[in-house]
């Protein structure tokens, strides 16, 4: 689920909400935290794997040329 902050400093970067959430989803994962494993190691399990679909996605969209016409995916 998008996280939505009001103090959240800004990152110009693309997809950088989707990359956020992302990053959150894995460190805070019980494969993580309670097994100790390396987040590389936990993607590898198939955990968040809905986030990592939805960062394709729109990372793949910065490159497809009619993104120009429908704006990059993700949020």
């Amino acid at each position: 689920m998008p996280k939505y902050y009001d103090e959240k400093e800004e990152d110009g970067r693309a997809c950088s909400g989707v990359r956020e959430d992302f990053k959150a989803c894995l460190m805070q994962h019980d494969c993580v935290v309670k097994e100790g494993k390396m987040p590389s190691e936990c993607l590898k399990e198939g955990h968040c794997r809905a986030l990592q679909t939805s960062f394709f996605e729109c990372k793949r969209s910065m490159i497809d040329t009619r993104s120009r016409f429908r704006g990059r995916k993700g949020y």
